[in-house]
């Protein structure tokens, strides 16, 4: 639902505020009902996607089960629906039915970091980057609902101005927007970023080494403080150590893979820096409750 908003919110606002219709749009889904969200609550569409249907901008919104959702004969179709466009773009899980149409190779590409890693092993002529969004020539890409939101209002930027999309943000009181080249947070500061900087530069050292983890002394030497007040700093703000936040963030990591991979579990280990698997094993159990063999299997 967030990332139907994104996408249309930016472009409603803009034809509010420039007092005319800059943007019109039509809503379709792949067989023409209604589509239940997955938050339970139907969307209602205008039509159906068809292989004759043209237009500027042609956007895939996907969420969960995209698989089971989109059948190849709806893949041939949006390929073909494709062509009658100028620019395609993939909208969290619709990334992964962009790419698998085949419209992606050639071209760089993001999707959420969630499915990162699997995105990575299942397109490999795909050019995949971890940014919030992507835009490659004709092909747009983007990793989730607050992304999008960046997105689209940089569209309306580009293609009206920045006083319309100053004024088009203001409407939605949204004042920090981001570059698409920013990376995708494994994790959400919020407003601990604010008040404590140095946590968020610890949290992002964090999350580039997680395969190869740091020692808490040397991140607390890059961000300029000692290892006392980085332990401190984190239980103020975080209620434990920068050690258990850092084992927390590769064990999130790991369960990612655990449960959106067809990785061994060994290589799993590796990615998310244990050197042992019987190690990953023990970490994992206790932190989850369930050991990762079962975790996978369920």
């Amino acid at each position: 639902m967030m990332c139907v908003a994104s996408v249309l919110e930016p472009f409603r606002a803009a034809n509010r505020v420039a007092g005319k219709q800059l943007y019109d749009w039509q809503l379709v889904s792949l067989d023409g009902e209604s589509v239940d969200l997955t938050s339970t609550l139907p969307l209602a569409v205008m039509g159906m996607l068809t292989a004759t249907a043209s237009g500027d901008l042609l956007v895939i919104i996907g969420g969960f089960n995209h698989r089971k959702h989109v059948s190849q004969t709806e893949l041939n179709m949006i390929r073909k629906a494709a062509s009658g466009f100028g620019t395609i773009a993939g909208i969290e899980a619709g990334s992964w039915v962009v790419a698998r149409a085949g419209l992606l190779n050639g071209y760089a590409a993001t999707t959420h970091w969630e499915d990162f890693e699997a995105f990575t092993d299942a397109f490999s002529e795909v050019d995949v980057q971890l940014d919030r969004y992507v835009v490659d020539r004709n092909r747009i890409t983007c990793g989730g609902a607050s992304p999008a939101f960046d997105l689209f209002l940089d569209i309306v930027r580009q293609r009206n101005g920045p006083s319309v999309a100053m004024e088009v943000a203001s409407v939605f009181v949204h004042e920090d927007a981001h570059a698409n080249s920013g990376p995708q947070p494994l994790v959400s500061l919020g407003k601990v970023a604010q008040r404590e900087p140095r946590i968020e530069q610890a949290v992002r050292l964090m999350e580039k080494w997680i395969e190869q983890p740091l020692p808490v002394a040397a991140i607390a030497k890059r961000i300029g403080v000692s290892s006392a007040t980085l332990e401190t700093i984190f239980k103020r703000h975080t209620g434990m150590t920068p050690g258990r936040f850092y084992l927390n963030l590769r064990l999130k990591a790991a369960n990612r893979l655990v449960q959106d991979s067809a990785l061994s579990l060994r290589e799993i280990a590796i990615r998310s820096g244990f050197n042992s698997l019987s190690a990953f094993s023990r970490a994992y159990s206790k932190s989850f409750g369930i050991s990762a063999t079962r975790a996978r299997v369920s």
